[in-house]
């Protein structure tokens, strides 16, 4: 068993004996009591499967390879595990080559690192060596990014994965420095593809969906806010509570957080309706509540032409608006923090990339102004007749009658500006009278 000790300096090491019996020390330095107790169990995990000559567990071989160059060659030296090649990856090519190669991701996040692959290899080449690239070499990336019609969002979450990839590389000693590091990424919210989908456009969608499963996916994306295809096809029977109405949603891609790996949620009115319909048609011991469309099918063009087959226009990031459209939908009756927890994302998230100002919103804002529905239309018209009245009357007055009544003024030895101003009150009808400026017989200059 691996132990923490404590030196009299606050250095801290692991003591733990070899498969040999020997007491054997790693030294950990100055570091938390907390990442001390985490690397001795890790270690404990090393020695049990080099004992029973078991392969690593998933985790344990990611927290290896992500270890500093320097505990990496103690692990070694004490033989818990095999030395490293020391080949420096000193070219862009090799980068990639060992990043690739030791990091374990989410096939949608791969994709996305691939992209990012791609776009520094197009500027750079992968045979640009890693130490010449500086800040200034990362912001004439970032820049030709933009010239080539990257969206922002995509400029953002290409420069966030740049950014990982050598900070990754800087740990391992395989890049002197992050010249990603302070290049500001911008927002990756991009109102102009925002979309709310309302009742009257879902229905006519689900209404042209092939079959009941179809049916109930696009349902439990519109009205229950899962995530399609991971959270819905991972939905199975024994996650429906149907007699308090509730339902447990697996996420694979917040699982890494720890306690957000799953969420439950209200059994929706308008999802229990066609779950329950899939049931019904369900075999006996079934275990997914989608079966049909698990492997070999993409669901987002799929989606894109039941769409079209309701005679509708397919709009752009065709699932995420539904889920976002669920989420104002019901931001609009609950508290933020409630809705959150059943859409499975954060305040600071939903506020940037799902949150939206609908028709309904500016109807009921412009109909509240004056207390009663329509009262700002007919308040405004009301207004704009009475203006016009006044303009109209004083504009039509006898011009010989105006005329007069200037020329009477401006013929009297006392005349003043104040004086023109009463008898030409046609050219100024907002001007008050109470104003110092007439009470001491002078009008402003402005």
């Amino acid at each position: 068993m691996a132990s923490v000790c404590r030196d009299d300096n606050g250095l801290k090491r692991v003591q733990f004996s070899d498969l040999a019996g020997e007491r054997r020390t790693i030294r950990l330095g100055k570091v938390r009591a907390k990442s001390a107790e985490t690397f001795a169990r890790r270690v404990e995990e090393l020695l049990e499967d080099l004992r029973l000559g078991n392969p690593h567990a998933q985790d344990l071989t990611e927290w290896v390879s992500e270890l500093d160059a320097t505990y990496y060659d103690r692990l070694a030296a004490v033989g818990l595990v095999k030395p490293r090649e020391h080949t420096r990856a000193t070219t862009l090519g090799g980068l990639f080559e060992a990043f690739f190669g030791g990091v374990s991701v989410k096939p949608a996040t791969l994709i996305r690192m691939r992209q990012a692959e791609s776009a520094l290899l197009e500027v750079f080449g992968k045979g640009r060596e890693v130490a010449t690239i500086g800040e200034t070499d990362a912001e004439d990336w970032r820049t030709h990014l933009r010239e080539r019609g990257y969206a922002q969002a995509t400029i953002s979450r290409t420069v966030l994965y740049a950014r990982q990839i050598f900070r990754w590389a800087v740990r391992r000693k395989l890049a002197p420095s992050n010249p990603f590091a302070d290049l500001k990424a911008g927002s990756q919210a991009n109102p102009s593809r925002a979309m709310f989908i309302d009742r009257a456009t879902i229905a006519k969608v689900i209404d042209a969906a092939p079959d009941a499963e179809w049916r109930l996916l696009i349902a439990l994306s519109r009205f229950g806010g899962l995530r399609i295809p991971s959270e819905g096809l991972g939905l199975r029977w024994t996650d429906v509570d149907w007699e308090n109405s509730r339902l447990t949603v697996r996420s694979p891609k917040t699982e890494h957080h720890e306690g957000h790996g799953e969420r439950m949620i209200p059994l929706f009115p308008e999802v229990r309706e066609h779950l329950q319909m899939v049931f019904e048609q369900a075999p006996d011991g079934a275990e997914f509540v989608i079966s049909r469309y698990r492997t070999g099918c993409n669901l987002n063009p799929q989606l894109r032409r039941i769409i079209q087959r309701a005679g509708l226009t397919p709009w752009e990031k065709t699932w995420h608006n539904l889920r976002a459209s669920r989420q104002t939908e019901l931001a609009a009756s609950y508290p933020l923090h409630t809705v959150c927890s059943w859409i499975g994302n954060t305040k600071a998230i939903a506020a940037g990339h799902y949150l939206q100002v609908t028709d309904a919103d500016w109807k009921r804002a412009t109909e509240a102004s004056l207390g009663t529905p329509g009262g700002a239309k007919s308040g405004a018209l009301v207004a704009q007749k009475a203006a016009q009245r006044v303009a109209t009357s004083k504009l039509t007055e006898p011009r010989e009658s105006l005329q007069s009544s200037a020329d009477t003024t401006l013929a009297s030895p006392d005349a003043s500006w104040r004086g023109l101003a009463k008898q030409s009150e046609w050219a100024l009808p907002d001007l008050n009278r109470e104003h110092p400026h007439f009470q001491c017989g002078a009008l402003p200059l402005s």
